[in-house]
């Protein structure tokens, strides 16, 4: 098992990198959530209100990506690049369209947008400022989103970390200036928070599209290559893309309506406590989502070069490194939980509750480390993208939302044990990815010849 040079090295370099890659973008995130923390407790609130909205678009835009991600691996692994520029285009105009309608909704609308997730008129006020300055960077953030998944299908993932650390730089030298009015600046609070973000967002958007027409070396593209429609490529991306799309903006979609339920109960301290345990949650969440992104690399490539054989043992190998994730991911946070809540100056009933959330998601991240990439990595990079939004829609809509409901609002349980009802999905789904895993009839060659 541990003869195989290339797996290995594949496989850590490309987690490595986009592992940093992540923990970055989370970072810029996190640094909204902790430096709004210490301005106040109810802008923290507000500013996870909108990121609830915030993590829809990133659902929807991983989704996409991926996507992309899918196909243009197996191209790779064919020794096909062409066809990558045109998967890429395709992928671009759904997204496009799709990120501008949810950016005009929270920029024409956010009151309304923030009204579905609560009824506590002061977070939705200090959303409101936060989200109507975020819809602007809705369309380009998309768009990063799904260069830098057309670079890592084919192994580039450097100019990924460089992206990140630039905008995390922005982002938090930003922060300081703007919420707190540092350096001659005026105190914007929650708005200066959201337009360092929007600035460090377009940041990242200019490096991405310099160093894809003008440095990279291996797909070659051209401004010109964006104009170039292929109704095949669309159609294959369409068959591929959407299962894939439609799975994480269903998460997303899901997450908000989580974010609803404990908004609803009656306690000012639950949104301040899931704001802090979701946030840290999210940072070491990258270790799993990361490793899935690059297994899904590694089978898509092996599978279109044809080495079925090849494709089942990494696909069992894959599975014990993502259990061992899932231990250490646990770990990290159980033990990083009182020192995360020092960074927060918020109340004690907040704060015990927070402690509470995090200690629960400190056992279902294992959970989460499985069967999430084994799911979405080894089986939708294998090409069955189908089966995850199948079986996503079965557990969050039809157990996790309905059960949480009724904790909340009819059996009136505990807060924390509503909370572990929002997160049990991530143990029960294990039991779905182990065997569907080993079956093996995921395995779907999605590659045409330039002809057919």
């Amino acid at each position: 098992m541990f003869k195989d040079k290339y797996f290995y090295k594949t496989f850590f370099s490309l987690s490595a990198v986009i592992i940093l890659q992540n923990l970055l973008t989370f970072g810029v995130n996190l640094a909204d959530n902790i430096m709004i923390g210490r301005y106040a407790e109810v802008a923290m609130s507000g500013v996870s209100l909108a990121n609830q909205v915030q993590f829809l678009l990133q659902m929807f835009a991983m989704g996409a990506a991926n996507g992309v991600g899918v196909l243009a691996a197996q191209y790779w692994g064919k020794g096909d690049t062409k066809p990558i520029k045109k998967i890429f285009t395709s992928a671009a105009i759904i997204a496009t369209v799709l990120s501008a309608l949810l950016g005009l909704a929270v920029i024409v609308a956010p009151e309304s947008v923030l009204g579905l997730l609560t009824d506590k008129t002061n977070e939705i006020a200090e959303g409101s400022k936060y989200i109507v300055i975020m819809g602007y960077s809705y369309c380009i953030f998309t768009i990063t989103q799904l260069f830098l998944s057309m670079l890592r299908s084919v192994e580039t993932v450097k100019i990924g970390f460089v992206v990140n650390v630039v905008s995390l730089v922005v982002n938090i030298g930003l922060n300081y200036a703007l919420i707190f009015g540092n350096f001659g600046c005026p105190e914007l609070g929650v708005e200066g928070a959201a337009i360092a973000t929007l600035v460090a967002r377009y940041v990242e958007f200019i490096i991405v599209v310099f160093f894809v027409f003008r440095l990279d070396k291996k797909i070659k593209m051209k401004f010109s290559d964006l104009f170039v429609l292929d109704k095949n490529y669309i159609r294959d991306y369409i068959k591929t893309g959407l299962p894939l799309i439609f799975s994480a903006t269903s998460w997303g979609i899901a997450m908000a309506l989580q974010t609803a339920i404990l908004g609803r109960i009656e306690s000012d301290a639950v949104l301040g406590a899931n704001s802090i345990a979701t946030a840290l949650f999210q940072v070491v969440s990258v270790l799993y989502t990361s490793t899935s992104n690059s297994g899904s690399v590694i089978i898509g490539k092996t599978v279109g070069e044809r080495d079925i054989p090849r494709v089942k043992l990494y696909a069992k190998r894959l599975q014990v490194i993502y259990l061992v994730i899932g231990i250490v991911s646990g770990l990290i946070m159980f033990l990083s939980c009182d020192a995360i809540l020092a960074l927060y100056n918020v109340a004690d009933e907040t704060r015990d509750l927070a402690k509470a959330f995090i200690y629960i998601l400190s056992i279902t991240i294992v959970g989460s480390c499985y069967e999430a990439p084994a799911l979405c990595g080894i089986v939708s990079g294998g090409g069955d993208t189908k089966f995850v939004l199948f079986n996503d829609l079965i557990f969050m809509w039809g157990i996790v939302l309905p059960l949480s409901f009724l904790s909340a609002f009819v059996w009136h349980l505990p807060i924390p044990v509503t909370f572990f009802f929002l997160k049990c999905d991530q143990i029960l789904k294990c039991i779905v990815a182990v065997v569907k895993v080993n079956r093996f009839k995921w395995i779907k060659e999605l590659t045409r010849n330039e002809n057919s």
